[in-house]
């Protein structure tokens, strides 16, 4: 096992919901923290129960950058073991670059561990593949604009899903009108149909089959305006069962497999 140093902060993916897809590799460091800084908003609270009961546990929702960071710089002094868990996984909307910046401005030492993405727990959960031969070999990770971030030029929803990609929508759905008529101006159709998937595997969660049209309705309805993920693109349509990759296909060869021959001695 990887050593896990005093003085140190880790930057822990936390996973979806479920506290069993947090990453081995961070359940032993909360089980060795001292400090554990938490998004309590977004990760289950039953994450903490890989924690000692002696761990000072500090919640990030009600706290600033600069507090946040003086938590950390305060637990490093005193040599502690410092995790700072974030929903997801890290790199993905997590931010997470500022924090970093300021931890190397204070010369304190960090690691950051990867955690599964709501978007791959979904993914999961619908029983989908994201990348389907023929209709989708690109995901697309994006949002569309809301107020507190701004989106670089020609990297609005709509430009995006002109591809022929799976999106993968965060942070959207208390803008799903925004989402609705962005899709609509890429051309997508009315009754195309979208995914909502809220709080994926956590114990309320819930799988919403959607169109392009009825999105907004739907999570009026259902009360829906955050921890959820929109999915749309070809990749979680239907599709016919004769859909297959060529990776192993019994007539493609690659430096692993040679294409089979059938009982009349041509090849298959």
């Amino acid at each position: 096992m990887k050593e896990i140093k005093a003085g140190m902060v880790y930057i822990i993916g936390a996973g979806p919901g479920d506290p069993e897809l947090l990453t081995v590799r961070g359940m032993h460091i909360l089980q060795q923290a001292d400090t554990v800084i938490y998004a309590d908003s977004l990760i289950d609270t039953q994450i903490l129960s890989y924690c000692r009961a002696s761990t000072h546990i500090v919640t990030s929702s009600d706290h600033h950058l600069d507090e946040i960071i003086a938590v950390m710089v305060q637990a490093v002094q005193q040599n502690h073991v410092v995790a700072r868990l974030h929903s997801g996984d890290p790199a993905v909307y997590g931010a997470i670059a500022e924090q970093m910046r300021a931890l190397a401005n204070y010369h304190i030492p960090f690691e950051i561990i990867p955690g599964v993405s709501s978007v791959f727990a979904a993914a999961s959960t619908l029983k989908k593949e994201l990348t389907i031969p023929g209709k989708s070999q690109t995901l697309i990770l994006t949002r569309v604009e809301g107020r507190a971030s701004e989106l670089p030029q020609g990297a609005s929803l709509s430009h995006l899903a002109r591809f022929p990609a799976t999106l993968a929508i965060f942070l959207s759905a208390a803008l799903a009108g925004k989402v609705t008529r962005e899709l609509l101006d890429a051309g997508f159709k009315e009754s195309d149909p979208l995914v909502v998937a809220y709080k994926v595997t956590w114990p309320d969660e819930k799988i919403i089959w959607s169109t392009v049209k009825t999105l907004s309705e739907d999570l009026r309805h259902h009360r829906i305006h955050r921890h959820a993920l929109i999915l749309a693109g070809p990749a979680i349509e239907e599709y016919a069962q004769d859909i297959r990759s060529r990776l192993y296909d019994p007539a493609f060869s690659h430096l692993f497999r040679q294409p089979q021959e059938d009982k009349r001695g041509t090849t298959t």
